[in-house]
């Protein structure tokens, strides 16, 4: 950023009122979102210029403006159309304004600006004190940021909040794991357990063994939450197998679930990771593109980025460099993969 914005939150907080929103149907607006929605944020860009020329609502244009900039990794540019949308606030602090207060810290932390990302949440919480999220994304950040004890604050104001967040625990677990405090991380998780699992489902006892790598365990619960139906149980404890060594029996788990069910992509990628550790490549492929195929998979950089590697795997590098052309243009900020990519255009 170009200037010191402190809280950009604080204009909604204040109530400042900066412009108004104009009227209309916001047909460029929508289409712009829809623009971005396929990741097109050249095109994203040129529409949301259409609507403001239109007259169309100020404060949507500038919220899907930041986020092309973000799609296009221009995080700079993000941030400072947040902040614009964030002064068309009326002073009645609403869902709206909370949103585009996240996207803003968001654009803050990916730029590296990770105090002026901690401002933000710090104003969500000073005007939403029980906000889960704000106090998650800012111990993450202090985790990150080696400040264990702030990181500990916070997760631990969001367990007294709801300590039956089981999802949330498990993300605490894994933020704290990638930071090199991956005990802490699990004493979270043990605290749980032994609050007494009568609450718990199988499937929330069978993960947080998992993670716990208490795999006996993790396998019996599973087990019987597979049963239970639901694609996360048969997922883990997949998983699960694949840790204790058998492989194949991992893979009948994610088949016979695939054979049964409607295709599932986060399914059909552990299918794929799989096999890629059993060496069969050409059958790992197979199944990263049947979940690319998949309308609204939600994790189509994971899976493009996989069949890239079964590609290399496979020795058809050429295939495989052209496919990380076109990964790189959608995700421009992959500084592993642009690495990847000078290796490829050698073979």
């Amino acid at each position: 950023m170009r200037k010191r914005c402190g809280a950009a939150a604080l204009a909604v907080a204040l109530g400042v009122l900066l412009g108004g929103c104009g009227a209309g149907k916001n047909e460029n607006y929508s289409a712009g979102m829809e623009a971005v929605a396929a990741l097109e944020y050249d095109n994203a860009i040129a529409l949301f210029a259409a609507a403001r020329e239109a007259g169309e609502n100020e404060r949507l244009i500038s919220r899907g403006e930041g986020l092309a900039y973000m799609g296009k990794t221009m995080y700079a540019e993000a941030a400072q159309a947040f902040e614009t949308a964030l002064s068309f606030s009326d002073g009645r602090v609403n869902n709206m304004d909370y949103d585009i207060n996240y996207y803003l810290a968001t654009a803050y932390y990916k730029q590296g600006e990770l105090n002026k990302a901690i401002d933000v949440y710090n104003a969500i919480i000073a005007l939403k004190g029980e906000e889960k999220d704000a106090y998650y994304l800012r111990g993450v950040i202090y985790a990150e940021q080696g400040n264990l004890d702030m990181a500990k604050a916070d997760f631990d104001k969001l367990v007294s909040i709801d300590k039956n967040d089981y999802d949330k625990l498990i993300n605490i677990y894994g933020v704290l794991d990638e930071n090199g405090y991956k005990e802490t991380g699990q004493q979270y998780l043990q605290t749980a357990m032994d609050a007494g699992t009568k609450g718990m489902t199988n499937y929330e006892k069978g993960r947080i063994c998992y993670y716990l790598e208490d795999y006996e365990n993790a396998r019996t619960y599973l087990e019987k939450a597979r049963e239970e139906g639901g694609y996360e149980a048969a997922l883990f404890l997949g998983k699960t197998y694949e840790i204790l060594g058998d492989v194949n029996y991992a893979i009948s788990v994610y088949n016979s679930y695939l054979e049964n069910e409607e295709p599932n992509a986060r399914m059909l990628n552990q299918l794929g990771l799989c096999k890629m550790r059993a060496e069969d490549y050409a059958g790992a492929l197979t199944a990263f593109q049947s979940a690319i195929n998949i309308e609204d998979n939600g994790m189509m950089q994971t899976l493009k980025m996989n069949e890239i590697v079964a590609y290399e795997r496979l020795g058809q590098y050429e295939e495989a460099a052209s496919r990380m052309s076109s990964y790189l243009s959608s995700y421009p900020d992959d500084e592993a993969a642009k690495r990847e990519y000078e290796f490829l255009k050698t073979r």
